[in-house]
């Protein structure tokens, strides 16, 4: 297995497995998230492999399959009022196909990308985690992160 930038002939793959994490999604609030969607149009998603402010990984077996992705977010505050100026990598989503896991396929992709936000000049990896998927919290926690904030709701 190796890791390395998203390209066009990657997007069979990914979408693969954005429909996996759709699906987790959907089993666990079906309230808020659709059945059989697609989270990118394959235009969108093409863009998005060409945006070097958002870069995507992939992890590629040897037949150039994909097995797992995260999708990244360069994030800076410039001149808030609050916020100091710092650079942060933003990881939009990190899937591992549900037939490759159990072997540290999400963990390489964590390592990738903190190495890549400390070549950046990034103070620090951020993302959000669905309360409707323990075994994600669970992963990120056991790859050290702590919670920043909370987002909560109530169902009206």
């Amino acid at each position: 297995m190796y890791i390395r930038r998203g390209i066009d002939q990657d997007m069979e793959g990914i979408n693969k497995l954005l429909r996996q994490v759709l699906t987790v999604h959907h089993r666990g609030r079906p309230d808020l998230f659709k059945a059989d969607a697609k989270k990118y149009r394959d235009e969108e998603l093409s863009a998005i492999l060409h945006d070097d402010t958002k870069p995507v990984f992939v992890a590629l077996d040897d037949s150039e399959h994909v097995m797992g992705y995260a999708f990244c977010i360069l994030k800076r505050q410039l001149n808030d009022n609050i916020l100091t100026d710092i650079k942060t990598l933003y990881i939009d989503d990190l899937c591992v196909d549900e037939s490759s896991r159990g072997q540290h396929i999400g963990s390489r992709l964590y390592e990738y990308v903190l190495q890549y936000a400390r070549r950046e000049g990034c103070y620090n990896v951020t993302l959000n985690v669905w309360e409707c998927n323990p075994g994600a919290k669970l992963f990120y926690e056991k790859c050290g992160l702590t919670p920043q904030k909370t987002g909560m709701e109530i169902i009206l």
